[in-house]
């Protein structure tokens, strides 16, 4: 209940979410298309939120979108438990771990004993969780571990009484009888044990093998002996007397009866699958979670007109995989996601590193393809005669005037008219320098000059030439070009036929049936040489190099930025 309240509180305090909010510039509105990859395409209409109110809510958000995104992490933890938990049950029973190596006939145990690493009250805690698996005891081996029990008190209390008392008494006697009746039943349902298989049903016949394996080993030094023979033998009381009944006893507690006690029973439900109780937990999860989307979606699609509550759905589709009861471990995807949100973990760097991977791996083929389908197009145009055309229609398609204006000689004029009367006038002093420079190289370069350069007077002469010279050299420059901009009827008309006669002679000429199958025959194969030549050379050109100088590009450009502010 107060998760709910929670929910409400924070769309009645919500900001834009991120989704959205990336698309909003500094305008009053923005009308775009979003298209999915599903192929749906959505126009939207998002007005601006004042930054006064993004302000006043971003805390509240902000918490908010931490502890939505701390209760998915701690379903995802249940998940990944609750499919480990079956896997891992031994551990959690024992609560030791021991590395199991077989390979042929090489069998290793590291380390011998098992390092415990987790408390045996911290693992009767962990193991309640049967109850949600359907986990019972399996019977036969149950009741086989609790003879092996009552054997242990047999024996004890046979012990005892010995010391105290003389062994022909009436009560040893029945101690003995005991142990005895307990031995026999033992072997009886150690045959039935290695005949029955009751591991077969929990998926642990390895677990079998291998008390098998450590019983020969025990009663006959090899494994290649039977292990019927191994249990009868071990469970006699000659064994026990030979070898000493707490030694024996103490072999079976430390090596055979926690293989035994990994045992279990799991019942199969109506619909043929074990049982599975994951359900009860996960449902007041799916009651959050379903109320969060249900309540985001429709918070953003009443804000925001033009979005639909099914398209505010999408935006958040991957919040759909905490709703699904299958494929449970997919919910990391939203996990993930939300952590960056929330900004508990910086996911930047990694996102850099898969897009740039990413762009590595297809770089290539989509340059490619993109460029070869350019080419086939500009082929197909060729091939279809769309060229042929263009030359054919050039003379007879009559060109359209709108206002009786040469578009192309007005704006000849008006940059000519900025050139000459504005920009050559800023530029007169570098422009004469730059000739004075140039006239002064030439003239200490010529040998008349060399030998006149030592006579008194003859160097203050050429500098008074060479400053007289070169402004005369600009100034006639400036007012030849003015003199082109004077209206002159007669130049312009001259002009406009000599490039209608040039341009109606290029067309005829062009439009010969020879000229037009040459034309279009050597630019087929200009494009197949580009196909071969370009394609080629970028098959070969090493992607990554190129991603490098991209980083190199992109690092030194926001050191610039930095560097200026």
């Amino acid at each position: 209940m107060i998760l709910v309240l929670l929910i409400l509180l924070y769309y009645i305090n919500y900001r834009l979410p991120r989704q959205i909010r990336k698309f909003l510039y500094n305008k009053s509105s923005l009308h775009f298309n979003k298209i999915f990859e599903g192929g749906i395409i959505l126009s939207m209409t998002i007005t601006k939120v004042s930054s006064g109110s993004q302000k006043k809510f971003s805390r509240p958000r902000r918490w908010f979108e931490k502890i939505m995104a701390l209760i998915v992490l701690a379903n995802y933890i249940l998940v990944i438990f609750d499919l480990t938990y079956i896997p891992l049950r031994d551990f959690w029973l024992q609560g030791k771990v021991q590395l199991y190596i077989k390979i042929g006939t090489f069998e290793k145990e590291i380390p011998k004993p098992p390092l415990r690493v987790i408390p045996d009250s911290v693992s009767e805690i962990i193991t309640n969780y049967d109850i949600i698996k359907g986990i019972e005891p399996y019977r036969d081996t149950a009741l086989y571990l609790e003879r092996v029990e009552d054997l242990n008190e047999a024996v004890n209390q046979l012990v005892s009484q010995q010391a105290f008392t003389d062994p022909n008494t009436t009560d040893n006697r029945a101690s003995q009888d005991n142990i005895e009746q307990i031995l026999a039943d033992l072997r009886e349902r150690s045959i039935g044990m290695l005949q029955d298989n009751p591991f077969l049903i929990a998926n642990k016949t390895g677990t079998l093998e291998r008390i098998k394996n450590k019983m020969r080993e025990h009663v006959f030094g090899t494994e290649d002996s039977s292990a019927k023979d191994a249990f009868e033998q071990f469970w006699s009381e000659k064994n026990f007397r030979q070898n000493g009944w707490r030694n024996e006893l103490n072999f079976f507690d430390q090596q055979i009866a926690p293989l035994i006690s990994t045992n279990y029973f799991r019942p199969v439900g109506e619909n043929g699958e074990p049982v599975n109780n994951f359900g009860l937990i996960d449902f007041p999860f799916f009651l959050l979670f379903l109320t969060e989307f249900l309540a985001r979606s429709w918070y953003i699609s009443r804000r925001h007109t033009g979005v639909s509550w099914f398209d505010a759905m999408l935006w958040r589709w991957y919040d759909i995989f905490l709703l699904i009861p299958i494929l449970r471990f997919l919910r990391i995807i939203p996990l993930i996601i939300r952590l960056d949100e929330s900004n508990l973990i910086d996911l930047k760097a990694i996102k850099k590193q898969a897009s740039q991977g990413f762009v590595a791996g297809i770089a290539q083929d989509i340059t490619e393809v993109v460029i070869i389908q350019v080419v086939n197009q500009i082929q197909g145009t060729i091939q279809d005669g769309t060229v042929r055309d263009i030359l054919v229609r050039q003379n007879t398609r009559q060109y359209v005037d709108i206002n009786d204006v040469n578009e192309t000689s007005e704006l000849v004029k008006l940059m000519a008219n900025l050139v000459i009367n504005k920009v050559m006038p800023e530029i007169r002093p570098e422009a004469e320098a730059f000739l004075r420079y140039n006239v002064d190289k030439a003239l200490t370069q010529t040998p008349a000059y060399r030998g006149l350069e030592n006579v008194p007077g003859v160097k203050v002469m050429q500098h008074q030439l060479t400053e007289r010279l070169v402004s005369q050299l600009y100034q006639g420059l400036s007012v030849g070009l003015q003199g082109l901009l004077i209206e002159d009827p007669e130049f312009d008309l001259l002009l406009e036929k000599l490039v209608e006669k040039f341009s109606n002679s290029l067309g005829t000429e062009l439009q010969a049936e020879h000229s037009i199958d040459q034309i279009e025959s050597l630019l087929n194969d200009l494009l197949e040489e580009i196909k071969i030549n370009y394609v080629q050379n970028l098959s070969q050109e090493n992607i990554e190099n190129i991603l490098e100088q991209t980083r190199a590009l992109r690092q030194g450009t926001q050191t610039q930025v930095t560097q200026y502010r």
